[in-house]
């Protein structure tokens, strides 16, 4: 099945260009050219992931994830035509999980999404044996259908927030430095630093800790990096 990309941007020619390229590889794509249009659209369809301009009509870029964070997790590119890195930073805040700055190559883009789907549909490889399901004290981690609750409330994770918890959840009281972090979650070829790691445990933090300044879960490893720490289930 073809998968579905929505490409949201005011300028037309730009989302013609993307559009025709796109289909080229068989993609399906949709199309909105600003915030209202593509807040509603991301709630009325199923996508696979969301091409998102940072300046829009009506309502900006960074809102539009924010809400769509509200109930999806689906993975989201952001375009900006701007190129300071706190543009960038706020982008991953918000939820966005990778960004693409203007002018843009179509190789480029098209090589983002494909890895983006590829970590998507399979994070990493996971031995037999790996429960599907990992309680840890009040945490409770759901791998088949990607979801985690806390107290039995059900936190809304980012793609890329749900990955990073993920694989520190299956290496537990393994330290990783941000560097590793960001080529294992990532990939390799990531134009972003580790400051991505560090927003990202941030953001993590805030959802999932009773308090996020203290945190019980995801600690950090002073001088070395992060790691989960299991609590075993009363």
């Amino acid at each position: 099945m073809a998968k579905k990309i929505l490409v949201v941007d005011d300028e037309k020619l730009i989302v013609k260009g993307i559009r025709f390229s796109l289909e080229q590889d068989s993609y399906e794509v949709d199309a909105a050219y600003d915030g209202e249009e593509a807040l509603q659209k991301a709630k009325t369809n199923q996508y696979d992931l969301i091409m998102l301009d940072l300046m829009l009509p009506k309502m900006s870029g960074l809102d539009v994830c924010r809400e769509i964070r509200e109930f999806s997790d689906v993975p989201i590119i952001m375009l900006t035509a701007k190129g300071e890195d706190m543009d960038k930073i706020l982008g991953l805040e918000y939820g966005a999980d990778d960004y693409i700055t203007k002018p843009f190559n179509i190789l480029e883009v098209k090589a983002r999404i494909k890895a983006i789907l590829r970590r998507t549909e399979s994070h990493a490889p996971r031995k037999e044996e790996d429960p599907s399901v990992v309680v840890s004290g009040d945490l409770r981690l759901d791998k088949d259908n990607r979801r985690v609750t806390v107290q039995g409330r059900e936190v809304n994770l980012t793609s890329k927030e749900f990955e990073l918890l993920d694989f520190l959840v299956s290496h537990p009281g393994k330290v990783y430095t941000r560097d590793s972090l960001l080529t294992l979650i990532w990939g390799k070829d990531y134009p972003g630093d580790e400051r991505t790691v560090d927003v990202h445990v941030r953001r993590l933090r805030e959802k999932i800790e009773p308090n996020p300044s203290e945190p019980v879960y995801v600690r950090t490893k002073w001088g070395r990096g992060y790691y989960y720490y299991e609590k075993k289930a009363v």
